[in-house]
């Protein structure tokens, strides 16, 4: 269910769309006058944000189906069983949960030494430079060396975070053990040991495709930062409003749905 906190967040991140506005106006639009090269920049701009927002459409509502059948089985005079379907598997799976972490982990030691040493961001040494490293990518004046290392870690932890958030959430041994007590399996694979086995492989696939995905994602809106146009909106908050509205939209269609049947019935 779409409450709280997702909605609060949804409309946080969108009261920051105006400003975005202003920005992509005041590039075609100078002291100076009409400016062919900000129109050109501003739909630049508006291109690469359709294509991203459809992309992120697009791999949010994919899944991977896996399909399942059921064995026919005889009780007194009823049959039972003999059903085929599928588990649908995400190619997201993870969500936005590999960001939140990773961004978390990076500038968590950049808080930590500011809290002893207010002064460090015009400091030298180990510390300073841990400091730059750390917000490298949330904050202009840091030096390039430092953007791109940070940069490069974060690709790496968003990957290893959607990997351990992937299979903390997804068992591939459990869903085997519950297909067979049901006596269900998997169309050329046998129960057991090799149910889970080629689950675990098409997870960790799909779990590769998730985590690059979600990497550049998150990166490319960080190359505006190396340029003079100011954009509030990131690869998380445009996962994160696509992802809420997308459940918003589910919930809308499910009581649809649930309120046709009651009415139906009654």
């Amino acid at each position: 269910m779409v409450i709280g906190i997702s909605v609060i967040i949804f409309v946080g991140i969108l009261s920051g769309l105006p400003s975005g506005i202003i920005t992509i106006w005041n590039l075609m639009f100078t002291s100076a006058g009409f400016s062919t090269t900000g129109l050109i920049t501003a739909l630049g701009i508006l291109v690469g944000a359709i294509i991203l927002v459809a992309a992120v459409v697009f791999v949010q509502q994919a899944e991977r189906r896996v399909p399942v059948q059921y064995a026919k089985k005889v009780v007194g005079r009823k049959m039972y069983g003999g059903q085929n379907t599928h588990i649908p598997l995400k190619l997201a799976m993870a969500g936005v949960m590999p960001i939140i972490f990773s961004s978390s982990f990076l500038t968590f030691p950049a808080m930590i030494i500011s809290m002893f040493n207010q002064n460090i961001a015009t400091g030298t040494g180990f510390l300073a430079g841990l400091y730059k490293f750390s917000i490298a990518t949330s904050s202009a004046g840091v030096p390039i060396g430092y953007a791109i290392a940070n940069a490069i870690v974060y690709l790496v932890l968003i990957v290893a975070f959607t990997f351990f958030y992937t299979f903390a959430t997804f068992n591939p041994a459990e869903v085997s053990n519950n297909i067979k007590k049901n006596g269900g399996f998997i169309p050329g694979i046998r129960a057991g040991k090799p149910t889970t086995d080629y689950l675990s492989a098409i997870i960790s696939k799909i779990t590769w495709f998730g985590g690059l995905y979600l990497a550049i994602i998150a990166i490319l809106p960080m190359l505006l930062r190396f340029t003079s146009i100011d954009i509030t909106f990131g690869g998380t908050s445009i996962l994160i409003v696509v992802g809420v509205a997308l459940e918003m939209v589910d919930q809308l269609e499910s009581q649809l749905v649930m309120r046709h049947y009651k009415g139906f019935l009654e």
